[in-house]
């Protein structure tokens, strides 16, 4: 039996300050695992929301049945001891057949040097051998998100019967607004798919990661002109036929709204934390009768859950791992950051405002 055991975890202590704190973990109980971190991916767009104080659960509670935010009801307060959700371990103990000690596992328990998982209530992925295990921070979480996106887009094409993701997109016209992790993987999924790709983001930086993988890259401006001067489908049909917005700005989703073809759709992955203020409802998306389809990984397409869920979604990503793995792991993750120097380098990513694309935290072990 293993002993008790103290675990350091990533926190905001409040507002701008980031902290290590710790607690005492018992040994694992019949049916659990007791992982040991390896690595964790920091998922900027929304964690950077605790750090800079505007997270919508600090100041209102979601009401899961009905389905909307309670304000004045905050759900999160300061300190917030725990954040992150792109994490692989090695499990060190096993009181569960599934899992043997030695296997390395992919979830989303947070940034945490060690946890103790019971697989019936929680996802562990195995990752399988060959595969970096830096690159399983993919695994769980942010790949599931893009390949959901993809799973939209061939829902918005097929209907309720979509076998193999990315069939609905193949040879089609598709721009994809942000460089981001969620944006390059988006790309990835659907230029593997088949479908003709453009990213746009406003990043040189990222657009020469995204030409590094083979994808074409512009700024928004010179993307949604692209598809509209390029894809042509008739004389009064020009555009793109499906666009993915990840960058979480309303003139993002604007211009992913220009870049359309009539009656063409958006799949929304982003995160707009101060509203939409830019984007124009009464020009291009009236005019053009066109839709926006958010997204989001709680929720695969209606009708599709029958066939599709996050596990499968996180089978797509380490097969879009097989393939692209090298130069995933070459040009999208720009910083590996000790845990303990988080803090720190937390301080010094929103202050200097560095390029990167995907930070991930490394634990000694």
């Amino acid at each position: 039996m293993s002993e008790h055991r103290s675990i350091r975890s990533l926190g905001v202590e409040s507002p701008r300050n980031a902290y290590i704190t710790s607690y005492e973990e018992g040994p694992p109980s019949e049916g659990q695992v007791r992982l040991d971190a390896l690595y964790s991916g920091f998922s900027a767009g929304t964690e950077l929301t605790f750090f800079k104080d505007t997270n919508p659960y600090l100041r209102s509670r979601w009401d899961e049945g009905r389905g909307l935010f309670i304000e004045g009801e905050p759900s999160a307060r300061f300190p917030v001891p725990f954040l992150g959700y792109m994490e692989v371990a090695r499990v060190s103990e096993s009181r569960n057949a599934a899992f043997s000690t030695g296997e390395v596992v992919c979830s989303t328990y947070g940034h945490k040097s060690g946890h103790t998982a019971d697989p019936f209530h929680e996802s562990l992925i195995p990752l399988p051998d060959g595969i970096d295990p830096i690159l399983g921070i993919f695994v769980a979480q942010m790949g599931p998100i893009a390949a959901n996106g993809i799973l939209h887009a061939d829902a918005e094409m097929l209907g309720r019967d979509v076998r193999n993701l990315g069939e609905g997109i193949a040879g089609r016209a598709v721009v994809v607004v942000g460089g981001g992790t969620v944006g390059m993987l988006t790309a990835l999924f659907a230029k593997q798919a088949g479908a003709t790709v453009i990213l746009a983001d406003p990043s040189a930086f990222r657009r020469e990661k995204a030409e590094a993988l083979g994808i074409t890259a512009l700024d928004e401006e010179q993307a949604w002109q692209h598809a509209k001067a390029v894809w042509r489908h008739s004389p009064t049909e020009r555009g793109a036929d499906i666009v993915f917005q990840t960058r979480a700005h309303s003139g993002s989703l604007h211009n992913a709204l220009r870049a359309l073809r009539p009656q063409g759709t958006v799949i929304d992955l982003a995160f707009y934390q101060g509203g939409a203020e830019h984007t124009r409802l009464g020009e291009e998306f009236h005019h053009n009768g066109l839709s926006i389809r958010c997204a989001q990984i709680g929720r695969v397409p209606r009708g599709l859950n029958h066939l599709w869920d996050r596990r499968r979604l996180s089978a797509e990503t380490i097969s879009l791992l097989s393939r692209h793995g090298d130069a995933i792991r070459q040009e999208m993750i720009t910083h590996v950051v000790p845990i303990d120097d988080a803090p720190r380098f937390l301080q010094t990513l929103v202050s200097e405002r560095p390029d990167f694309l995907q930070i991930v935290f490394s634990f000694d072990q």
